[in-house]
């Protein structure tokens, strides 16, 4: 069941990347979504065990926020798609803190992305493809499990990955497809 979640969270994440490629920006989306199990105000999680049957009427999964990156838009080499996203849920759910929350991504996040969902408390992450040069999530760091840090939390990776790589891909070729002869080269 968890998979089949992971994955039509991640379809809305491809689509806000689709968005972004629509706008000239690198096709990255994020999908933040808080998960009624678990209790900001106490910080306490419903188990599936729970004798009183909480689980069953726990209301379901919902979107707090969706977005895509806007570095170039905003001018703004923060405006990663997680880092508005997950801005966005914090708003939504009137605190910091994203305890509950799982952020689906379909890039895997960048060191200052990473370190967001360390300080959040973010409960869970899902990203699609790998990224060798800058991912922090297992690449290139770790962020989600280093025991220096004050948080950690689980982490999925290779959702939808090929979709997620072969859009990436398709941008860049049709970006360089664009360039004139010898752009590249400084002329």
């Amino acid at each position: 069941m968890r998979a089949q979640e992971d994955e039509f969270y991640m379809r809305m994440a491809l689509d806000e990347a689709c968005a972004a490629a629509r706008e000239g920006e690198v096709p990255i989306g994020a999908v933040v979504v808080y998960e009624a199990a678990h209790d900001p105000a106490s910080d306490a999680y419903i188990s599936p065990e729970d004798p009183k049957g909480a689980w069953e009427q726990a209301p379901p999964p919902r979107v707090l926020a969706r977005a895509h990156n806007r570095r170039e838009l905003d001018r703004d080499p923060s405006a990663h798609a997680e880092h508005l996203a997950m801005v966005a849920a914090a708003r939504a759910l009137g605190h910091w803190r994203l305890a509950g929350c799982t952020v689906y991504v379909t890039l895997e996040p960048c060191l200052m992305c990473a370190g967001l969902m360390v300080n959040a408390r973010i409960d869970r992450c899902v990203y699609g493809a790998a990224d060798p040069k800058g991912g922090a999530l297992g690449s290139l760091y770790d962020l989600s499990r280093d025991e220096r840090l004050n948080h950690s939390f689980m982490l999925r990776s290779g959702v939808l990955a090929d979709e997620a790589a072969r859009q990436l891909r398709d941008f860049f070729r049709r970006r360089r497809a664009s360039r004139p002869p010898g752009a590249s080269c400084g002329a």
